[in-house]
Formats: C-alpha cells, structure tokens, sequence
C-alpha cells in the first residue's frame, strides 16, 4: 500500500486538468478565471468558472511544499462581478503572508478584469481537505470554487485505506438559475434567503420538471477500502450524505484527523470537509450515494431527494440503481455524526480564556440585514491590513460597522454564541482552525480532547469556541451562507494589530492592488 501510495502522489502531483505543476518543493498552480456557459443540471446559464470548470480543477499539493496560485482574471460578463479575489479555505496562513491570504476588503482589495496576481502559500505541515473559492461578493454561487488537498505521504492513518484519488474526491453544492446580483437583489427585497434551484453531487443534478440528468458515478473495486474526501462548496445549504449498504468510518474533519468514527450518516454544513473511509464489500452492484439537501422550501424547482450520486462497482451495468431513492437511514436505523464525538488524532487541550466573548447573531423584523451583537458587517473601502500597516490599529480607527474584535497579542478568547431564533449558521474563521469546547451537538463541555475545525454550525444549543490570538493580522470571521454574510453576518478578529507593520511585508504586486481597484469604473469592480 505505501508503494501505491508513492506512485499515486508521484503521478498526481504531475498535472490536474492542466491546473497543476509540481516542483520537488514548490506546487505551481494556474487559474484563469472565465465566464462561460454550464448546465449541471440541465438548465444553462452563464457562470464564473476556474479553468472554463464547474467545479473547479481540482489544486493538490504534498505535505511541505508552497503552493505559487497564479490566478488570471479574464472575466467579461458584467451582469456578474468582473473583478475577483480567491480565498484558499482552511489553509493556515502565516502573519508574515497575511496579504496573500485574499479576503476582500479585509486583507486584500480584488484585481480587476485583465489583472493577475500571484498567491504563494507556504503549507508547512498541514495536511488534509481544502478548498478555494471566489472571496469577492457572491461570486462564489456564481461558480467560482474547486477543492484543494494537500496530502501526507506520511499518512497516520494510512493503515485503514487502500485508495485516495482523483476518484475519491466527491462534492456537493447547491445551484441557483439566477446570477448572484440578481438573488441578492431579490433577498434584499424580500427578506427571503435564495432558495437554490437544486442540489449537485459532483457537479451534477436534478430540478423539478428538469431533464434527467445522469447521475455522476464514483467507481470502486470490490474488496477495496476508499478514503473518499467530502465537500460542502454549496452557498447555502447543508446536506444529509448516507450511502445505501456502506458504512463511513471519519477519519478527518476540516484538515483535522480524527479518531477513526463509524456513521452511516452524516450531516456536512457549507464549507466543512470530512474524510470517511468506505469498505467496498457489497455485492457488485449500483449503491446511492444520498446527499439530500436541506436548502428551504421557496423555490418549486428544488426537491432534495433529486440530490444525488451513485456508488458503482467494477463489473456493475452503467444505470441507476434499483432501489428506491431515501433520505438515508432513518430511525433506530441511523448512526449520524455527532460533532462533539469527533476527538483529533492529536489531540491539544483547550486553553483557559483571557477573554470571553458573546456572539448573538440576529436579523431584525422588516429589514433585510444580519447582525452579530447589533452590528450589521459593511465591508470597508479601505482594506483592515492597509490601515494596520498605516498604524490605525485602535478601536477609534475602525467605523463600527467594521464589526472590529480587538485582542492583545498571544492570548486565548473564547466566544460563546447565542441564535435566538434557530437560524443555523456555519461560522468559519480564516487562517486558522479553532476547538470547539461545546457543540451545538451536545451539552458536554469539552477543554481535554477537543475536535479542532475552521467552520461550526450554530444553532439553538449553545455553541462555545477558543481561539488563539498568535497571529498578528486581521482575520475575516464569518457565516458561511453566503447571502447571510453579504447583508452583515461577518466580524474581523484583530490580532496585535500594533505588530503588524512589525511583522507584514507586502509585495509591490499586492501594493498596487488598491490603486489599481479603486481607478475601475464601478462596472468593472
């Protein structure tokens, strides 16, 4: 198994759709960013596409190596944003490389139509499941995402799988008909958060009336053990994922490794990520893979048991299935996936807080707007790491609606988050991971072993995190539904802004950003 393992890296790390090159230490990337039209689920509209892809190529990496992204913005269609930023999701970003870290208005200004720019990202020693997406209004629901992995040769856990490839990469996004300006419009006007058309499993789907759409299918070999990579890259919704017949044993979450966890079902929220290995030990045959989509109930288009895919043995006839379409195992049947039962493979207890913090996120009666601790986020015109390398690194620098959280160098803070009204939101916070000392899935206090992640789901239990504040920078910290985070769930943590002009050095290509920006005709921002 190392062997194959070795070849595997060897051949993967040559070329990806083109996408990807590979030095013995460096992992040369190129994105040309397009519109072009895409049709996942049979409907056809004009997207924003990485490399003319929906999803996205897919970026891999090794372990120790420095990913050099140099993305190409040849965007045309302005009934979308035709300038863009690229944000490289749960990949720790160091503060000395904090301008490459591509959260508009936060760390970076976008790069208009006919720009590049170049983004170098040191990976050190993390590993595990990533992704990229498009960090400039909603573009992402326009289409700009692709999953990035970053393997370990060195694998821990290498022991329970025979199979990580191109093959075992799987995705689920919802889908909206509409362009992003056009859906904000109408939430703005409405108060109702878009609704998608459909849910898509590797890229593909069905909606109500729609064509029949092939399903996409993920070949195994019988008898073999796959580690299958999962993620959510939707805008919105989570999905119940469940394979007729198999087991998922989790192994990772968010680029964490974990205990080994056997579920057979699981709920993955926008922008998590899971490894579950999966014994291929069925009789040859058709399995669904059931990815049913929670996304709301507004939009006749969208019926979540459309959302799915198939497990197709070696040997088995190229059709669907036989058996009916579910929602998974239901019941004393199912064996879901608890947050809170996820332990790190390594595990790091939680530090005591130096500070404690309260989030109550919340959207007023007849406004269409969120907000955390009655703040609604308005991006600024200028930068948050512009200011700090001017020296504006005091509460009295920042407009309130910044939402700017400002912590002393090298201290522990703790959140605690408060959802009056259920809602559900997937926070993530950018450059690091966090623990989660208490899930929303449990009422157990957890500071000894507990699981660290980048993106929680909040919800009507209380949901406590810790973080560290080593790393000085402002970082984004925000609700991944991305129409919630575009009308003001978003806050920026500030870490020892007073040694960033100390320890961040920007390039002359990343200096000429803003002005570059801000000369574009609105049209072209």
């Amino acid at each position: 198994m190392f062997s194959f393992r070795l070849v595997f890296l060897a051949l993967a790390l040559v070329s990806v759709r083109g996408a990807t090159v590979s030095t013995e230490s460096k992992q040369f990337v190129t994105l040309d960013i397009v519109n072009g039209p895409v049709a996942p689920d049979g409907f056809t509209r004009v997207a924003v596409l990485a490399n003319g892809t929906f999803p996205g190529p897919p970026i891999v990496a090794t372990k120790g190596q420095t990913l050099v992204v140099k993305v190409n913005n040849k965007l045309t269609n302005e009934t979308m944003r035709v300038s863009t930023s690229i944000n490289f999701e749960g990949i720790f970003i160091d503060s000395k490389n904090i301008f490459n870290e591509g959260s508009s208005f936060v760390t970076t200004c976008p790069f208009g139509p006919g720009e590049s720019y170049t983004y170098t990202l040191p990976l050190g020693n993390q590993t595990g499941s990533f992704w990229y997406h498009g960090q400039l209004g909603q573009q992402q629901s326009d289409g700009l995402m692709g999953t990035l992995i970053v393997y370990d040769p060195e694998d821990p856990l290498a022991h329970l799988y025979d199979i990580d490839d191109a093959n075992t990469i799987l995705t689920v996004s919802d889908w909206l008909h509409t362009d992003s300006k056009t859906a904000l419009a109408g939430y703005i006007a409405t108060q109702t958060n878009p609704v998608p058309d459909c849910g898509l499993f590797n890229g593909k789907g069905r909606f109500n009336g729609g064509p029949q759409v092939e399903y996409a299918a993920v070949p195994v070999a019988q008898g073999k053990r796959y580690r299958f990579r999962l993620f959510n890259i939707g805008f919105r919704s989570n999905f119940v994922v469940s394979i007729d017949n198999h087991t998922m044993t989790i192994i990772e979450a968010d680029g964490v490794a974990t205990e080994p966890n056997e579920v057979n079902i699981l709920t993955i929220h926008a922008g998590q990520r899971y490894s579950f290995v999966v014994n291929a030990n069925q009789p040859i045959g058709n399995y669904w893979i059931n990815a049913f989509i929670n996304g709301g109930t507004k939009n006749s288009n969208l019926n979540s048991t459309l959302s799915r895919g198939i497990l197709r043995y070696d040997g088995a006839p190229a059709e669907e299935p036989q058996t009916p379409m579910t929602a998974g195992p239901q019941g004393a049947a199912a064996v879901a996936l608890r947050e809170a039962d996820l332990v790190p493979l390594d595990p790091i207890p939680a530090p005591e807080p130096d500070f404690n913090m309260t989030f109550t996120t919340f959207m007023p009666e007849g406004v269409t707007k969120w907000e955390i601790n009655n703040v609604s986020y308005i991006p600024p015109s200028v930068p948050t790491l512009v200011k700090a390398l001017n020296g504006e690194t005091g509460p009295d620098d920042f407009n309130v609606t910044e939402n700017a959280f400002l912590f002393p160098m090298n201290k522990t803070v703790q959140i605690e988050f408060k959802d009056p009204i259920n809602e559900g939101h997937p926070f993530h916070l950018h450059g690091m991971n966090f623990w989660v000392v208490k899930s929303n899935s449990s009422d157990v206090i957890n500071t000894v072993n507990p699981i660290r992640r980048d993106v929680v789901i909040t919800g009507n239990n209380t949901v406590i995190i810790r973080f560290r504040t080593d790393k000085p920078g402002p970082w984004q910290f925000h609700c991944h539904i991305l129409y919630h985070f575009a009308v003001g769930l978003g806050s920026v943590i500030g870490a020892g802004l007073d040694e960033v002009k100390k320890t961040v050095h920007p390039t002359q290509a990343w200096e000429e950003l803003c002005p570059a920006y801000n000369a574009l005709p609105p049209n072209e921002q």
